[in-house]
């Protein structure tokens, strides 16, 4: 088994990079920056800027996905990587801001979900899982690209999982809130743009908040169990008993 995964370099990402490789599934992380983490057999890194989309066509058209997943039997794709932002109202948010979300939120998972499928055609399983969010299907002001994106890839599992080859899974997840720069970012941003900030202060306030580690430990077991797969779209925090 091998895993590929988006957005390793912190948060959630991170921890799930440690997971993994805690288990034994050797670990292709893909993100713009670098982790200190040393490579070694069981974890491969690649610089690639995901929002960058002729970045992206680039290196899928190139060997080293196929390289990678050559020899696995089951084949992991964890679509991590996202953004918050543009957080605005819509007048506010800026084409080129809009594009460059749209592109790591929803073109990148979607590419990545779509060379891994013929990539790694020999499998006898593949399993995506997208992180999604519960902005997918609960509105914010503020928040509408990064909504749209989270409901986006809501909307490509439920049709993906129709027309999915055999052996392959895919699942939408929203992990729940976690302890993350994201989060900080949030209760960093002006209450003009996002009058919902006091919900997510509370949440620190009051300890509610995920661990990236529980987090992790908590997706892969999500990841690897038969329930994996059962609905397209789902909720950690009742996908498992």
């Amino acid at each position: 088994m091998k895993a590929v995964l988006t957005g390793h370099t912190h948060g959630l990402g991170e921890a799930l990079a440690a997971t993994l490789r805690a288990r034994g599934i050797p670990v292709l992380g893909l993100a713009r920056g670098r982790s200190p983490q040393p490579d070694d057999d069981g974890f491969t890194q690649v610089a690639l800027d995901l929002a960058d989309a002729a970045v992206l066509a680039r290196w899928l058209a190139g060997d080293a996905l196929s390289r990678f997943v050559a020899a696995a039997d089951r084949v992991l794709l964890i679509n991590n990587a996202g953004t918050l932002g543009p957080v605005a109202p819509a007048g506010r948010q800026g084409a080129t801001a809009i594009a460059q979300a749209v592109a790591l939120n929803v073109a990148a998972p979607l590419a990545l979900t779509d060379a891994l499928v013929a990539t790694a055609a020999h499998a006898s399983e593949r399993r995506i899982v997208h992180i999604s969010s519960g902005a997918a299907h609960t509105p914010y002001a503020g928040w509408s690209i990064y909504c749209a994106t989270k409901a986006a890839l809501d909307q490509h599992a439920r049709a993906a999982a129709l027309d999915a080859p055999a052996g392959t899974r895919i699942v939408s997840l929203a992990p729940g809130v976690i302890d993350t720069a994201m989060q900080a970012q949030i209760r960093a941003t002006p209450l003009a743009d996002f009058p919902n900030r006091a919900r997510f202060e509370a949440l620190q306030r009051d300890g509610a908040l995920l661990s990236p580690a529980d987090c992790a430990r908590r997706l892969v077991d999500y990841l690897l169990s038969e329930r994996f797969g059962a609905e397209p779209v789902a909720d950690l925090r009742t996908a498992l008993p």
